[in-house]
């Protein structure tokens, strides 16, 4: 017959075979580590500390006259050398001022402007990376010329601002992470002609473009943007064609835009330079001139590339790259002319109110 184990045989077995498992997975018999719980394997994964991002701004363009050509003849050279600029930026934004697409009737106005689809390459070519469609000529071709450039965007996978099928597509933000920074970008145009401001101001359940002169809207657009972005920038259609000194109306609202969570609010329209500096600690830049623009001689021929260094809302720098058009794209100034075209950009702040630094 078999014998059953003494109850002491039976308890140093027990402890035997305790200590071998224990030791086999590194428990506490031995000394080692215990393994890991799940909550500590499946801890968050550190926040990357983000980084300074540059900003890259180019004032007005489309593609009328001999752009035209440019355009046909090559998209992704057609902005000229200046793209060199927009490209070392880590993002670049412009104001595209013009219908884009193919279809449409035009304004009753009297420029109205229209681009094929490749314009929309020719901005990816030169390094741009959104613009704003928010102007006096997003919507020259009325709603199915709205209808095609939100089409051509999307084809393209260019993201625009300041215009959409509703108000709330026309007044939300293009989102983008740069540098585990997160940029919030909202379009929006003070400049319509009187009799087509109800044509093309998006509303509830109506194509259009985000309208400026509905400041609590832009207003209630720009706080919504700060709840999602470290940054904020707004480009703005704004001024007086040829007025190189902003209008109270555009102070007015800057003022409103800053309070509002605004870091940075950039703009253009009157197709010649305005000032750029500091506001309450804000960057402002009233007009930055054409860019990219067929028609341009003397003062409407001064252009250039401003870059902002951004860092957690707050621009800890501001470089103005001077320019001039010919034949249509801005060819970048470079030693004497390059200075004396810098201080007389400079000089245009004596009538803004606006600061050199923060």
């Amino acid at each position: 017959m078999t014998r059953r184990p003494a109850a002491g045989a039976a308890l140093l077995l027990g402890f035997v075979l305790f200590a071998a498992a224990c030791s086999s997975t590194g428990g506490p018999a031995d000394g080692g580590e215990q393994r890991p719980s799940k909550a500590a394997a499946s801890s968050p994964t550190p926040t990357p500390t983000p980084r300074p991002v540059t900003i890259a701004f180019g004032g007005d363009v489309h593609f009328e006259g001999q752009l035209a050509n440019r355009l046909a003849a090559n998209p992704r050279t057609a902005m000229g050398p200046i793209a060199s600029a927009l490209r070392r930026a880590d993002l670049a934004m412009v104001n595209l001022e013009t219908a884009v697409g193919t279809r449409g009737d035009p304004a009753p106005k009297d420029f109205t402007f229209q681009a094929p689809s490749s314009a929309f390459r020719a901005l990816k070519g030169a390094g741009v990376d959104v613009a704003s469609m928010a102007n006096n000529h997003g919507m020259d071709f009325g709603e199915q010329g709205l209808t095609d450039s939100l089409t051509a965007a999307k084809r393209q996978d260019f993201p625009v601002v300041g215009i959409g099928e509703n108000a709330q597509q026309a007044y939300a933000p293009h989102l983008v992470t740069v540098n585990n920074q997160r940029i919030a970008i909202v379009g929006a145009t003070q400049v319509l002609d009187d009799h087509l401001i109800t044509a093309w101001t998006a509303g509830e359940d109506k194509p259009g473009l985000a309208s400026a002169k509905k400041v609590p809207r832009l207003v209630k657009a720009v706080r919504a943007a700060g709840s999602k972005a470290d940054t904020v920038v707004v480009f703005l259609h704004w001024g007086q064609e040829l007025q190189s000194c902003p209008l109270p109306r555009q102070r007015s609202l800057a003022d409103r835009l800053i309070e509002a969570g605004a870091d940075v609010i950039v703009g253009g329209h009157a197709h010649v330079l305005q000032a750029g500096g500091f506001l309450r600690g804000r960057y402002v830049h009233y007009g930055l001139g054409n860019f990219v623009f067929y028609s341009g001689s003397g003062e409407t021929a001064q252009s250039g590339v401003l870059t902002l260094t951004v860092a957690g809302g707050k621009v800890t720098r501001a470089k103005w790259k001077p320019a001039v058009l010919s034949g249509g794209i801005p060819l970048a100034l470079e030693r004497a002319e390059a200075k004396a075209a810098r201080a007389e950009w400079t000089s245009l702040r004596g009538c803004a109110a606006l600061a050199e630094k923060p």
